[in-house]
């Protein structure tokens, strides 16, 4: 398992061409490369509340991110300041919109809101999702760990305020060193914490 193109070798080589300061990596991304296998996250289905269906409609907002997660690119932390792109592989699309759209899917199966979208789907906003993608990456710290944070907020479009806010995360640790059990790690971390997010906004509308 490599962390780059150019890292054939063992973490002991991750400080070498491609290791990266955090304001490096966002201006580099040493990690691109034609030939990179395409990994989508995992549709997440919501086992919904017993509450009968609300009439109201909910606006799943794009995600906000920093320019390192705003990418199709996946992130590995290697140290508290250091982080590199996983070598082969990236998502298919960026990482923001790969969230807003499992997270609208994740609404939608629970079957509990009138209408549920995007920005341009011409719903009839009652309220909005509004959440920022803070950690998404695997962590190579004592251990492979795939570490997952989400802020949210709930907006009233009806008159603007916030009613309520939360933040969101899960860790879960790779079965394995290879790209997939990787993924499949960041995958898992993601269900945990949209599911906390459904029904968190169920529960608040």
């Amino acid at each position: 398992m490599s962390y780059s193109k150019v890292f054939e070798r063992p973490f002991a080589a991750l400080r070498t061409v491609c290791a990266l300061s955090l304001i490096g990596v966002m201006l580099a991304g040493c990690g691109a490369g034609t030939n990179n296998d395409t990994y989508d996250l995992a549709s997440v289905r919501i086992t919904p509340p017993k509450a009968g269906v609300t009439k109201r409609q909910l606006l799943v907002a794009n995600p906000t991110a920093l320019k390192m997660l705003d990418s199709d690119m996946v992130v590995v932390r290697v140290s508290g300041t250091e982080v590199q792109y996983l070598a082969k592989s990236q998502w298919g699309d960026k990482l923001p919109l790969m969230v807003q759209s499992k997270l609208v899917e994740a609404f939608d199966s629970t079957h509990k809101l009138a209408g549920v979208g995007k920005p341009g789907q011409g719903l009839a906003i009652d309220y909005q999702l509004i959440s920022d993608i803070r950690t998404f990456e695997i962590d190579t710290n004592g251990g492979r760990r795939a570490n997952v944070v989400i802020s949210v907020k709930l907006l009233n479009d009806r008159n603007g305020t916030v009613v309520s806010q939360q933040v969101f995360s899960a860790t879960v640790p790779a079965r394995g060193e290879t790209n997939q059990a990787l993924i499949n790690a960041l995958s898992q971390a993601f269900g945990k914490v949209t599911s906390d997010i459904v029904t968190w906004t169920l529960s608040t509308i």
